[in-house]
């Protein structure tokens, strides 16, 4: 057998490469880990963790406002200083940058601060010129946003930004529907930015039920946000005074503070030397790999985004582990995609697991939907006409439950123990046969009509 310097290398030190490297390394495999930003990935570092970090601040400004109907004193002018929370939020991804740090460190996984690129079916070659070899190679660089090409995109931003802005802009424009769009659209729209949100076809989130969409739809228009559909950025112009004159087709041109692009991400395979070790890539420049997540080379696996199976950041923590325990443990492991809880924090925050009605409709034919919609008691009190809707898709032919969707207040974190249920396939009997706990939201799933 050939000696190698490593038995696992991995490229990538997010949420997928971490966990595989960390695990690899209890099973008694020699890691290590290269990484050219911090350790932690899109998630930790500019992604998701951040982006919550921002929903919850946002979220003041409604409650803020709510309060007064509570009995407290509340300032009619309730100042915000975006440097506060942004220093806060970079404070709290360095923490937890260090954390990740640690636990590679702690299970004697070498850490390279530099960028790595495939050089072969075993070398891995450095940013410093050095080579290495290993036995296996693991790719989780993950995926970046993607930016469509047209005069100006020079001047706009993406998500990787956005928690870096020196000061706070008075009149945003997004491009996207996607979670990313409408999430940084609520973030926006509650620190009194004029919001106005571009999409070049009529749907957004487009994976999620159309009751749902359509309820953020009509609860952001009701909070200020403005939607354009079927439109899409033409050129944008820096004016003197620093601000950006956008052209619009189909549209009227207006002049915004910043622009944000949020059309995607794409699997950041670029010049990452795949090539010189013959790996297959899609046509959208994903990785190919089987269920295990090897490629089409035997010594060459890939997990997370830049496989672009499902760009989640547990689904990417699953396939890390899965990977681990298939080659160093003798475990081969799989990763089930089916029945994937999602959620959006928008203002208010949705979240799915399962078929949408449409799906379910083509899929099964025969569909009994179940719905509730109401206001939330703290939304009564407060007077705020904000109205959540819960929906409950079941195969009619045996009653089980194979969707359910939410839009309103803490709806990702009643959808996480719901979706075990609906990943067990619980029928709506089994749902109705629960006591309901009152008085809460959640009580509704089981009280459906």
């Amino acid at each position: 057998m050939a000696d190698y310097d490593y038995d696992l290398f991995v490229i990538g030190a997010g949420s997928g490469g971490v966990r595989a490297a960390r695990v690899s390394a209890a099973h008694g495999a020699k890691v290590a880990i290269a990484e050219e930003h911090k350790v932690g990935g899109t998630c930790v570092i500019r992604g998701c963790v951040p982006k919550k970090l921002l929903v919850y601040g946002a979220h003041f400004a409604e409650d803020f406002k709510d309060a007064k109907r509570f009995g407290w004193e509340v300032p009619e002018e309730c100042g915000f200083d975006w440097p506060t929370l942004r220093d806060n939020v970079l404070a709290e991804v360095d923490r937890l940058n260090g954390l990740y740090i640690n636990t590679l460190e702690s299970h004697n996984v070498e850490i390279v601060h530099e960028r790595a690129t495939v050089a072969g079916p075993h070398e891995v070659k450095l940013a410093s010129g050095k080579t290495v070899t290993a036995k296996y190679i693991l790719v989780a660089v993950g995926a970046w946003p993607h930016k469509p090409e047209f005069p100006g995109v020079e001047h706009t931003i993406s998500s990787n930004e956005v928690f870096h802005l020196e000061k706070f802009p008075k009149r945003v424009l997004i491009a996207g529907a996607g979670y990313i769009a409408n999430e940084f659209a609520g973030i926006f729209n509650e620190f009194s930015c004029e919001v106005t949100l571009i999409n070049r076809s009529s749907v957004i989130l487009r994976q999620y039920d159309e009751s749902i969409r359509d309820r953020l739809i009509q609860i952001s228009m009701h909070k200020g946000i403005d939607f354009r559909f079927n439109c899409e950025i033409e050129s944008i112009e820096k004016n003197e005074d620093g601000s950006l004159h956008v052209e619009m087709g189909g549209h009227s041109a207006m002049d915004v503070d910043i622009v944000l692009i949020a059309t995607g991400r794409v699997p950041k395979t670029e010049g990452l030397g795949l090539e010189n070790a013959g790996v297959e890539l899609d046509d959208k420049r994903a990785i190919k790999v089987d269920e295990y997540s090897k490629t089409n080379i035997e010594s060459i696996y890939a997990v997370g985004d830049v496989t672009d199976r499902v760009q989640l950041t547990p689904v990417a923590i699953r396939e890390g582990q899965a990977f681990a325990d298939t080659i160093f443990n003798d475990k081969p492991t799989t990763v089930d995609y089916s029945m994937i809880p999602s959620a959006v924090f928008s203002h208010p925050p949705l979240a799915s697991v399962g078929m949408t009605e449409a799906e379910a409709k083509n899929t099964l034919g025969g569909v009994k939907v179940y719905t509730s919609d109401f206001r939330a008691m703290k939304n009564v009190l407060a007077g705020r006409d904000e109205r959540a809707l819960y929906k409950m898709v079941c195969d009619a032919a045996t009653d089980k439950v194979v969707g359910l969707h939410m839009i309103g207040p803490d709806s990702a974190e009643i959808l996480q123990a719901a979706a075990i249920a609906v990943k067990a396939g619980l029928t709506k009997a089994d749902f109705d046969d629960v006591v309901a706990l009152h008085p809460t939201m959640a009580e509704e799933l089981v009280l459906l009509k």
